[in-house]
């Protein structure tokens, strides 16, 4: 059972979030697109719910709020090292059910790989998610075909209409707010895509030799290498560490965690001169393969969630999706060649 909260009261029930959290959801920046006169949609923090955007996809994922672009870790002195002070606010995001199924994949890399990663953890500890109702599929969208079209695991969820704002919070705090609003009890159906403009179907196995496959060559003279792929994507993880040294005291300054791209020059370089991966074509095996068929293999699900912003942000024109139907061409190939 959920609550409507008429406007009047909804914007109360924002403003009294806004005490305790961040409240992050897809928004429109104006003029900050690819081109001078284009607007860009990324996640910020709104103070109102009607800048909302319900009716596009994001260019950008949540991810930057869980895994800020240029993070400082440290501090650093002649003698001494300072962990940065946690932020007194939590967070609150906005999402659709494709980047909820994203921070399972982030939870796994960096909270459940080994050793916790101490900087995810303590901003992950005071995140909640509230799902966002997503009635139709955006173009290039394969959430169905990847089962990440419904999601069970919010802390709330949201819908908007003419009338107000419908709330289900199943989150203790969340809803220990809500009830301090008066809002009128009612059923709330959780709005999800059940098809999608595309379908796409990953093959359980791929044959061997697939890495030395002809389909990769493509790649080699149409990727730029931009990274824009890596970027966009909710479940891209890797980084760069810099360390910056102040002008006033060279000998003083910061280490930052770095976002960074398996895409880029440079990426796999390491002591001796050694390259790992210059061809663009290897460069795309790589995060394919990665994203549909190793990670699976270790963790037992796709890495990728479907939401299709690499297929949106390639400047090249570059479809992830083309290549996902070649992959299972091949593997067709492989299986009649047996």
């Amino acid at each position: 059972m959920g609550t409507l909260l008429q406007r009047e009261t909804a914007d109360a029930f924002l403003e009294r979030l806004r005490e305790t959290y961040r409240v992050y959801a897809p928004k429109v920046f104006p003029m900050e697109g690819c081109f001078s006169d284009t607007d860009s949609i990324r996640y910020g923090e709104i103070q109102g719910w009607d800048e909302i955007v319900w009716d596009k996809k994001s260019d950008y994922s949540f991810k930057e709020v869980l895994l800020p672009i240029s993070q400082t870790i440290l501090y650093f002195t002649e003698d001494e090292m300072k962990v940065p002070k946690e932020e007194e606010k939590g967070n609150l995001i906005l999402v659709r059910s494709c980047d909820l199924h994203g921070v399972r994949r982030l939870d796994e890399i960096y909270l459940k790989n080994g050793a916790e990663d101490y900087y995810y953890k303590r901003i992950r500890e005071n995140t909640r998610f509230i799902l966002m109702g997503c009635p139709e599929s955006f173009d290039s969208c394969i959430c169905v075909s990847m089962g990440t079209n419904k999601s069970t695991d919010y802390d709330a969820y949201l819908r908007m209409d003419g009338q107000g704002v419908y709330l289900d919070c199943r989150d203790e705090e969340l809803g220990r707010i809500l009830k301090a609003f008066q809002g009128e009890e009612t059923e709330i159906p959780v709005e999800y895509v059940t098809k999608n403009p595309v379908q796409t179907e990953i093959p359980e196995e791929l044959p061997a030799g697939i890495q030395n496959h002809d389909m990769w060559k493509e790649y080699t003279g149409r990727c730029i290498g931009c990274g824009r792929c890596n970027f966009v994507c909710p479940t891209c993880t890797c980084f760069t560490m810099q360390d910056i040294f102040y002008k006033d005291n060279d000998r003083t300054g910061e280490r930052r965690r770095v976002w960074a791209s398996c895409q880029v020059d440079g990426y796999t370089d390491i002591a001796g001169n050694i390259s790992f991966r210059q061809d663009q074509g290897q460069r795309m095996r790589f995060k394919v393969l990665h994203k549909v068929y190793d990670y699976k293999k270790r963790f037992g699900y796709h890495m990728c969630v479907g939401c299709g912003r690499c297929e949106d942000a390639c400047p090249e024109y570059i479809s992830y999706l083309a290549c996902l139907q070649k992959l299972g061409r091949a593997a067709k190939e492989g299986q009649d060649n047996e």
